[in-house]
């Protein structure tokens, strides 16, 4: 019997270690192609930061097909894209305690609604591809117009620039741009 027992735990321990090689190996190559950023703004006495995947255009049609409409989206690729805010805010003038939240979007042709979760997932999507995302934990949402751009954006971006006594998130793909004021 205990021959037998070692076995079994000699089996059930390799197939834990080629488990976790295996996760390891899907993380490594699915960061490849949208791999991690992490971009901080410092705006009067508050800082954001926000954690997202950027993922590539390559050719294909994003926003309606590849991001379906008035579905909602990660807004990236892999983990729920998150941001941090340090201070209270004020975004497009409504109120947004300091903390760290989940940023999703449901994309429009005209416009977006960005929404803020205050729960934090592993990962964007559930196994079928359907968003993590518990809306009973979203404490925000506001809706931007969107904005054409003229030059195609290869892959997804997200940054901050400041702008009189705001500072505007942007979020940008394709030759399509939204604009979420943000005020301390």
């Amino acid at each position: 019997m205990p021959k037998l027992l070692k076995r079994i735990v000699f089996i059930l321990l390799g197939l834990v270690i080629i488990g976790f090689s295996g996760m390891y190996f899907m993380k490594y190559n699915t960061k490849k192609h949208s791999p991690e950023e992490v971009i901080t703004h410092k705006a009067k006495d508050a800082t954001f930061t926000v954690f997202y995947n950027r993922p590539y255009k390559k050719d294909r049609e994003i926003f309606g097909k590849l991001v379906p409409y008035n579905v909602v989206w990660r807004t990236g690729a892999n983990e729920a894209t998150s941001f941090t805010t340090n201070r209270d805010i004020f975004v497009d003038g409504t109120a947004l305690k300091a903390g760290t939240y989940t940023l999703w979007t449901i994309p429009n042709p005209k416009s977006w609604k960005v929404i803020f979760n205050n729960k934090e997932y592993g990962w964007g999507v559930n196994m079928d591809g359907t968003p993590k995302r518990d809306s009973a934990f979203d404490v925000l949402t506001v809706e931007v117009p969107t904005q054409p751009l003229l030059n195609s954006i290869e892959q997804f971006s997200i940054y901050f620039e400041n702008a009189n006594e705001f500072t505007i998130l942007y979020l940008a793909w394709d030759r399509t741009a939204i604009a979420v004021p943000i005020k301390v």
